[in-house]
């Protein structure tokens, strides 16, 4: 997959099949749309484009608004794109001036002029211009002027699937990476760089890494004890997650911290990956480090369960 994230350096392409949006987690819904996408630009042997935007609209139109969280950062999203086999993905810089463009002007600048567009492939409910102003009817009924094909995904195709990246963001913010897996398609993931905590662990036989995760708008899963996998330069590994307080020792702020399983390499300053496959419990206080380390024991043989 070529990426390119200026319109003067897109490159003229036989046949642009295209689709655009935000495509936040690339799940199973986005899927749907990316296949039919992949499928017509093979059948017209052209070539498949997605059009994205970068930092996410929200972020730009409600600067004051922090509630926004991410299902993928903008590299697990390029990374996703290209597993899926994506030939080019446009990334363009969203900005209060692009937000202003009409939807005739996106049509005319972007898909026409930039892209030369020989079919569009869009969601049900799929809107953009100024106010998202422009759908598929507007699209549809200029078709012939604009000299592209339009086609749209059903809703029944997509409702189908029964996801939306916020149903995925509740699903984790309970907890729930179970679903949240089932709607990706894969196992939720967060990546950041490990960093030093206070090293309690390795004085009761649990070492743990401290993550600070990579992208601050990422999504954190609910507080509790997880079932991961951990992806290192070196490879992958089993263990064991906890996201809270540490309340036991009387901690306050919020720490991620993993127990690799059969893990001895020091990792202070490397990123790594957690990839999420069970909620194990909730985080809890006890009554001091013994009852700690019988319940982490206890935690590694659940979590040994899971990952098989």
């Amino acid at each position: 997959m070529i990426v390119i994230q200026e319109l003067s350096q897109f490159p003229s392409l036989s046949h642009a099949v295209v689709t655009s949006g935000t495509f936040d987690g690339v799940h199973i819904g986005h899927q749907k749309i990316l296949t039919k996408l992949i499928e017509a630009a093979r059948q017209s042997n052209g070539q498949s484009v997605v059009i994205s935007y970068w930092p996410h609209p929200r972020t730009v139109l409600k600067p004051d608004d922090d509630s926004l969280r991410l299902l993928s950062t903008i590299e697990e999203r390029i990374e996703a794109l290209r597993q899926f086999g994506v030939d080019y993905f446009l990334l363009l810089p969203f900005t209060r001036e692009f937000a202003q463009l009409s939807s005739e002007e996106y049509i005319q600048q972007i898909l026409i002029k930039t892209i030369q567009t020989k079919k569009l492939v869009i969601g049900y409910d799929h809107r953009f211009g100024k106010n998202r102003e422009g759908g598929f009817d507007y699209l549809q009924a200029n078709a012939q002027r604009y000299g592209f094909e339009v086609e749209e995904i059903p809703r029944q195709d997509i409702d189908a699937v029964g996801v939306s990246s916020s149903k995925i963001r509740t699903a984790l913010e309970h907890g729930d990476v179970a679903t949240a897996a089932r709607y990706l398609g894969r196992p939720y993931s967060l990546t950041g760089t490990v960093v030093k905590g206070k090293q309690l662990g390795r004085t009761i036989g649990y070492p743990t890494a401290n993550v600070e995760p990579q992208e601050r708008l990422k999504l954190v899963p609910a507080q509790g004890i997880y079932a991961v996998k951990v992806r290192t330069a070196t490879g992958l590994y089993k263990g064991m997650l906890s996201i809270g307080t540490n309340p036991t020792v009387q901690g306050t702020q919020q720490t991620i911290e993993v127990n690799i399983f059969d893990f001895e390499e020091d990792l202070y300053g490397e990123e790594i990956t957690l990839l999420f496959f069970s909620y194990l419990r909730p985080e809890e206080k006890y009554s001091g480090l013994e009852e700690l380390t019988n319940q982490l024991h206890l935690d590694k043989v659940a979590a040994l369960q899971v990952l098989g």
